[in-house]
């Protein structure tokens, strides 16, 4: 696995994350009659018939009145989605049915508990692959079709969230989704200042040292490449850093436009092509700040970047961060 993927494993084998993503992303009635706070991991180490172990899923069970309710949590991190995901679902249910059978946790009547398969999939491409089996499977006349098996799992593509698919409350699982989709330094000091409050409380030391693990690892390496990120051990101090530093970013990032226009005008060997290569660097460095900070960009956009003059190139990039929309940015 990443670091990517082991860091969200890491956060998702707390309590109060899957409580909150459940709570605040799970809207059917079944969840508000879950009790919380018998929220129990079990192993997600299964072996098959061929011996071949699993261990990169998470699985939770809670008490749903007075059964066991199993939720399967599926993290999918790969850059495309897997057109067969409901088939490796059908798979890593039935282990999962096969050890509970092994290990005899059956219901009074002898029966196996419900599962709740869910996948989590932060890729950029949208997802459109099948989530039920019986989707994947050619339907068969003559009474054959009431053969098919069929099993389904619940989606949570975040690139797909609409800001109205985010819950109002303070809500641990939104807070890592709205992380995820931070386009700078100041979208991500917000949320890290409510994680600051939120965790404040002694309890809360392990998922607060997960958070601070995330952040320092997976997602400011990851928004802010090339730049030197000094050490940070706890939130307050990611927040702090975020405040302090984000004008000498900015410098930073142009800076490196500079470099990359002054290597790609080297390339071609003349002295207006160096110029020439600075300047495309520079368009090229704030063409991919406005795509993070307000996405695809029209070609009539382009074309100003492509027209600026280096000092409007410079003035624009310190705009983007406190602009709200792009005709901040240009005013």
């Amino acid at each position: 696995m990443t670091t990517h993927d082991n860091g969200y494993k890491n956060l998702f084998s707390h309590p109060q994350m899957i409580e909150d993503l459940l709570r605040g992303f799970v809207h059917e009635d079944w969840v508000t009659e879950l009790d919380f706070s018998s929220l129990e991991k079990v192993s997600g180490s299964y072996v098959s018939d061929d011996l071949r172990d699993r261990e990169d899923d998470i699985i939770w069970k809670v008490r749903w009145g007075q059964s066991w309710l199993y939720i399967y949590l599926l993290l999918e991190f790969q850059s495309r989605p897997d057109p067969f995901m409901a088939i490796r679902i059908l798979t890593y249910v039935g282990l999962l049915y096969q050890e509970l059978i092994k290990t005899k946790c059956l219901s009074i009547n002898g029966k196996l508990p419900p599962v709740f398969p869910l996948v989590l999939y932060n890729g950029l491409p949208r997802w459109k692959a099948a989530t039920d089996v019986v989707e994947l499977i050619e339907p068969i006349p003559g009474g054959l079709t009431a053969y098919r098996p069929n099993i389904r799992y619940l989606l949570l593509d975040e690139g797909a969230l609409a800001e109205s698919d985010f819950p109002a409350m303070k809500n641990l699982a939104a807070a890592l989704f709205r992380l995820e989709r931070s386009q700078d330094p100041a979208d991500m000091q917000e949320v890290i200042g409510a994680l600051k409050h939120w965790l404040d409380a002694p309890e809360q030391t392990e998922l607060r040292r997960a958070f601070t693990v995330w952040i320092k690892r997976v997602l400011l390496p990851r928004r802010l490449p090339g730049i030197h990120l000094p050490e940070i051990s706890d939130l307050h101090e990611a927040e702090t850093m975020l405040a302090e530093r984000v004008i000498e970013w900015t410098k930073d990032w142009k800076q490196q436009g500079l470099q990359e226009g002054r290597q790609e005008g080297r390339q071609e060997g003349r002295q207006e092509g160096i110029q020439e290569g600075i300047h495309r660097g520079e368009a090229a460095i704030l063409e991919r700040l406005l795509v993070r900070r307000f996405g695809t960009l029209t070609e009539e956009i382009k074309q100003k970047l492509e027209n600026a003059s280096t000092d409007q190139l410079e003035d624009w990039a310190l705009n983007v961060l406190e602009a709200n929309n792009l005709q901040d940015v240009f005013n």
